[in-house]
């Protein structure tokens, strides 16, 4: 087992200035689990469903590698759900409704299989239940961890503690601001990086994506797409592509973490072609390496120095 995965697996409802769509399949680990299985065989993902949730669904994420061990299916219970309406800049969204449901319930217990894993992606949860399965992990290569704005409004202290413990972190640039008290990006990253990660990851959505460690910074920008229908979920498609394609080589350098810079904001763009996970479940290793090419030719110029 490479990689494991904690996070929310849920249903939605989107609303967009293009569209609707009703009980679509969501949540951070759906997403994040999706992604990573074009670059992995076999991983586990660690989440609570209610009785409600779709065999089917858990039969596609199976097929894709996603073992389910993890995946409690609570009895009587409906699943967590969210909705939200975006609005026309697709940058900025309202959340009309969250229902927490069996997310009260998760209480994440390990198995060896899961224990042993050399890759942990936490998704976006409360840091008490982050904390509890770093405290059940026997020698991770790598962890990666994902929260938000919420967190640290309500538990910044449990936050920070937690983040001590990763290697990478990966929010967006007004969460960066918020945690580190900065204005600059720049100062902002390296307050973070004080906190103990080795490396940051500021999602920044249409604008692309910034790497930090100490000594360097690498920008990645977000490929131009024709139609954005829902960005729902872009952000942890981006981690599961970014942890994936690291778990598959091995290969922790500045230099590779670039490449999975790449790897994860193709995905990211697929993503955001259609409403929930369709159009993860519709394209192919194939169409990944095309959209990571152009994205190679979004960047290579030459120039001449004057």
């Amino acid at each position: 087992m490479k990689l494991v995965t904690v996070g929310t697996v849920a249903f939605d409802n989107i609303e967009t200035p293009f569209g609707k769509a009703e009980k679509v399949v969501g949540g951070a680990a759906t997403y994040i689990s999706l992604a990573a299985s074009f670059f992995l065989k076999k991983q586990g993902i660690v989440s609570v469903v209610g009785e409600d949730f779709p065999h089917s669904m858990m039969a596609t994420l199976n097929s894709k590698g996603v073992d389910l061990t993890g995946l409690e299916v609570l009895q009587g219970k409906e699943s967590f759900f969210w909705s939200g309406k975006y609005h026309y800049d697709m940058n900025t969204r309202d959340t009309l409704e969250t229902r927490l449901n069996v997310l009260l319930e998760l209480d994440p217990k390990l198995n060896t299989e899961y224990k042993a894993a050399e890759y942990l992606m936490l998704g976006n949860l409360d840091p008490k239940v982050q904390a509890k399965v770093l405290d059940q992990m026997e020698g991770t290569a790598l962890v990666v961890l994902d929260t938000m704005n919420f967190w640290m409004d309500s538990a910044m202290e449990e936050l920070r503690s937690v983040i001590t413990r990763v290697d990478i972190l990966t929010i967006n640039d007004s969460e960066a601001r918020q945690l580190s008290g900065e204005h600059s990006l720049v100062k902002a990253a390296h307050a973070i990086l004080d906190m103990g990660p080795k490396y940051l990851v500021v999602k920044k959505g249409e604008h692309g994506a910034l790497l930090f460690s100490k000594e360097r910074v690498f920008f990645a920008p977000a490929l131009p797409l024709d139609d954005v229908i829902d960005p729902t979920g872009a952000g942890d498609t981006f981690a599961g592509g970014f942890i994936g394609y690291l778990a598959r080589s091995g290969d922790h350098s500045f230099n590779n973490m670039k490449r999975a810079i790449i790897a994860g904001s193709a995905l990211a763009s697929f993503c955001c072609e259609k409403f929930g996970v369709q159009r993860l479940l519709e394209i192919t290793k194939e169409d990944i390496d095309h959209r990571i090419r152009q994205f190679v030719e979004l960047v290579d110029f030459d120039i001449e120095l004057v």
